[in-house]
């Protein structure tokens, strides 16, 4: 069976994933989550990179947010999923394509170090408004500073351009618009809408192990060819 890789988003660490990771562990599936604030996008993806080309065959590899940069750059992924996240073509990337709502934008906190961090309140309403509030109060505990930039790197390859790869649009997202996830949406070969936040991972996490499990069910991570572009 395929491993299951989830890449986290700016701001965020693996434990936010750990609702979605313990159930899938305990059905039997191998799951790694990275650890990214590794300073640049190219740093990050090379991250992600050794992590997929340590396992035996191609795996579902899921990113939410900046970590849809992040996973565009990789090579060997089975199934790409990204969650609310970017999809950037040729010399594109996240701020181009759009960043971060107004809404996010004001929850971020400069720091002297020149890194920036977000405002516990406003992080609460804008990643996990839709949550159960301990839920909510527990994730944004979790949140770390952020190096500036790694938000306008630029992907060297493109991965959904070469893999199978399913969107999934949250409806109710307060920090990355939904009608610009719908447009990156059509990138991909797959899409699905779910009515949440920004973050299932913490609101609602069955969908996406729900989802992960269909996709390791029907058997579509492979090794794909290179020189095959995936059509929508």
């Amino acid at each position: 069976m395929a491993a299951v890789v989830l890449v986290h988003g700016l701001y965020h660490r693996p434990e936010h994933f750990a609702l979605v990771a313990e159930p899938l562990r305990t059905a039997g599936t191998e799951v790694v989550v990275p650890e990214l604030h590794k300073g640049s996008l190219s740093a990050d993806t090379a991250a992600v990179q050794a992590v997929i080309d340590a396992l035996p065959e191609p795996p579902i590899v899921l990113g939410h947010s900046y970590g849809g940069s992040v996973i565009t750059g990789l090579r060997g992924a089975g199934h790409l999923v990204y969650l609310a996240a970017f999809v950037p073509d040729v010399g594109e990337s996240a701020a181009t394509l759009g960043g971060a709502s107004p809404q996010l934008q004001d929850a971020i906190n400069p720091e002297p170090d020149g890194s920036t961090s977000l405002y516990p309140d406003r992080a609460a309403g804008t990643l996990y408004g839709d949550c159960p509030e301990p839920l909510a109060a527990w994730a944004v505990g979790l949140l770390r500073a952020q190096a500036s930039g790694c938000g306008r790197g630029i992907p060297e390859r493109h991965s959904w351009k070469h893999a199978p790869s399913t969107y999934i649009v949250c409806t109710q997202d307060r920090a990355i618009d939904p009608v610009l996830q719908q447009k990156m949406a059509w990138r991909c070969t797959y899409v699905r809408e779910w009515q949440t936040g920004h973050s299932p991972f913490v609101g609602q996490p069955d969908l996406i192990v729900e989802l992960l499990q269909e996709l390791l069910a029907a058997n579509t991570p492979r090794r794909p060819d290179e020189g095959v572009t995936t059509a929508r």
